[in-house]
C-alpha cells in the first residue's frame, strides 16, 4: 500500500495530533504523514489521517493509532501500486 487516507477520532486528552504523526512516521513503510483536524467537540478530536509510502504495513498503522487511543471510522481511500 502506498498511500491510504483514515477518517479518524482521538480523546482531546492524551497525545497530540504531533505525537500521533510522530508515531505513526516510526511504523513500517511511512514515508509522509499528515493529520488535518476536521472537529473539536467537548471530549474528542475527528481527523483526517493521511499516510503515504513506499510499503505502509496497515497491521502496524492500525497498532499505533489503538495504542494512543485513536479509534478509526472508516478508511476514506487507499491506494497501492504492484
Amino acid at each position: 500500500m502506498t498511500k491510504v487516507v483514515l477518517d479518524a477520532v482521538k480523546p482531546i486528552k492524551g497525545p497530540s495530533i504531533v505525537d500521533v504523526s510522530k508515531e505513526l512516521a516510526d511504523a513500517g513503510g511511512v514515508g509522509k504523514v499528515i493529520i488535518r483536524v476536521d472537529e473539536v467537540d467537548v471530549g474528542s478530536i475527528t481527523m483526517t489521517i493521511t499516510i503515504e509510502g513506499n510499503d505502509i504495513d496497515f497491521d502496524k498503522v492500525v497498532d499505533v493509532l489503538e495504542r494512543l487511543g485513536v479509534v478509526i471510522h472508516s478508511i476514506d481511500e487507499a491506494e497501492a501500486e504492484p
